[in-house]
């Protein structure tokens, strides 16, 4: 993709979204901003004007049309969507796990995933030239899951199941869709893991972080193939992180 593409950002008010976001911006690209508050999405935008802000609850199907709706209206066209929102959601063992926790869980991870994807292929289907990239946001959780997150694993293990269906879906239609697993970037939201998280063995221990800028290079890496080619899979991880092997 080249300078003027347009990409659609979901989770862009904080973490990683916003540093993905901003790293579009600065590749040339036209970044729709999709999140709750439209505040923090305008602080993401810092007043670049080939941002916009487009408060959106993903989960709710109208919201993510109408984000679209938007974004074709604006610009014409959808060539890159970034599935980045996502909710750590409830921890504890399986039995812990109040129902109304796991549905909520379910429905921003996965389901806010789905109609994304869903509103996005159409668009790529249906423009002319034909055709974008989706690239979801994983998590090593779609690998190895940490204790207590039932909830949070399975949506990203069905993650990989979407990015495989969208890739295969999207082939006839010059749309490629690729998937990056990413383990203790630095962010607000992750600020816990440097201090100490609970490990397989039941111990908490401090873990090593990664400046979440490489995750960014990372999707720009993705982002920027012409759409005969793929990543389908990239895993970014803490290098010495506990998660190949036994730790």
């Amino acid at each position: 993709m080249t300078d003027g593409s347009v990409a659609v950002v979901t989770g862009a008010g904080s973490g990683l979204g916003r540093v993905i976001a901003r790293a579009l911006l600065g590749a040339g690209f036209r970044v729709a901003l999709a999140g709750r508050r439209r505040d923090a999405l305008e602080d993401t935008a810092a007043g670049d004007p080939a941002a916009v802000a487009l408060p959106t609850d993903v989960a709710d199907a109208a919201s993510v049309a109408g984000l679209f709706g938007s974004v074709r209206d604006t610009w014409g066209r959808v060539d890159l969507l970034v599935n980045n929102a996502g909710t750590f959601g409830p921890s504890g063992s399986i039995d812990e796990i109040a129902v109304e926790d796991w549905t909520a869980t379910v429905s921003t991870n996965l389901t806010g995933a789905f109609l994304c994807a869903r509103e996005a292929f159409a668009a790529m289907r249906g423009q002319q030239p034909q055709g974008g990239r989706i690239i979801n946001n994983g998590s090593i959780s779609a690998h190895t899951p940490r204790p207590g997150s039932a909830a949070y694993t399975a949506t990203k293990h069905a993650i990989t199941g979407l990015t495989k269906s969208i890739s295969l879906d999207g082939r006839p239609y010059r749309i490629a869709c690729g998937q990056i697993d990413i383990g203790n970037a630095a962010t607000d939201m992750t600020a816990g893991i440097a201090t100490g998280a609970r490990q397989a063995d039941g111990s908490v221990r401090p873990e090593p972080t990664f400046d979440a800028a490489h995750v960014a290079d990372a999707v720009l890496l993705m982002a920027r193939l012409p759409l005969d080619t793929n990543v389908q899979f990239l895993t970014i991880t803490a290098t010495a992180m506990p998660f190949v092997g036994r730790g």
